[in-house]
């Protein structure tokens, strides 16, 4: 017999309602990003920048862009242009829950004001002040969240990362966007730390990640949360999320070149 939570992680995934996946672009090739357990790499999944620690293998760093991917969608789909921050909180709202029913387990979740000191601020400097003290406890994480996005920042505005990134974040005068690491804790699990935003700004927000705001122009609000594999339902419901998100990898998940 099916154990429960694996026939429910399944029945979801069939049934999860997807938005229209993009044309096919015949012209456009995309080298393979080889995945390596034996370095520390990141990509850019939508809107989610996932930096993998060294260590967590190759199956566990596709299973987390995969349902980071999807987690993305079933949101999209819901929520597809969210104006307001407390639309943008309902989006973050579907993000968690996807992953807590496809073999995720949610252990840690924060939901705050960010409050910035001086007059004006960076969305990348707002990143790492939060996964500061987010990842306190945790130096080699927070080191590769600040090398991913030097990484970033050094790459021209029509890059595919930056274009794909600028592409899923944001609408209108409103952006959203997270920060994920991924590493293994000292029995071997794999912990999935989302430090996510949701950011709304008086005019039309047209960058995200190194574009200067005036604090009085924008709110903003910080989603972090830690979760956990259930590797027994997330290992059952593989291949399915796979099949779900053939139309839609190579348009959404861009690996970075070497960190």
């Amino acid at each position: 017999m099916t154990h429960p939570a694996i026939q429910s992680a399944r029945d979801f995934v069939q049934e999860a309602e997807l938005p229209e996946p993009p044309p096919i672009n015949f012209n456009v090739s995309k080298a393979p990003f080889n995945l390596d357990p034996a370095s520390d790499q990141a990509a850019v999944v939508g809107s989610d920048v996932v930096a993998f620690m060294k260590g967590v293998t190759r199956e566990q760093r596709q299973d987390v862009m995969n349902a980071t991917l999807l987690a993305q969608l079933v949101a999209r789909k819901q929520s597809p242009t969210p104006q307001s921050l407390e639309q943008i909180e309902r989006w973050y709202d579907q993000y968690f829950d996807t992953l807590t029913k496809i073999g995720f387990q949610l252990t840690n979740r924060d939901f705050s004001e960010y409050h910035e000191q001086s007059s004006t601020f960076q969305a990348h400097q707002a990143i790492l002040d939060v996964a500061a003290a987010f990842l306190v406890g945790a130096p080699g994480a927070l080191a590769l969240v600040k090398t991913t996005l030097e990484a970033l920042q050094k790459m021209s505005e029509d890059s595919p990362w930056i274009t794909l990134f600028d592409r899923e974040s944001h609408s209108a005068n409103a952006a959203r966007f997270q920060v994920a690491v991924v590493d293994q804790d000292a029995n071997a699990e794999v912990v999935l730390s989302v430090i996510s935003f949701g950011l709304q700004a008086q005019h039309k927000v047209t960058q995200v990640l190194f574009f200067k705001f005036k604090k009085n122009d924008v709110r903003l609000q910080q989603h972090s949360g830690k979760v956990t594999i259930n590797a027994p339902v997330l290992a059952a419901v593989r291949s399915q999320i796979a099949d779900r998100l053939i139309a839609y990898s190579t348009d959404f998940i861009q690996g970075l070149p070497p960190l």
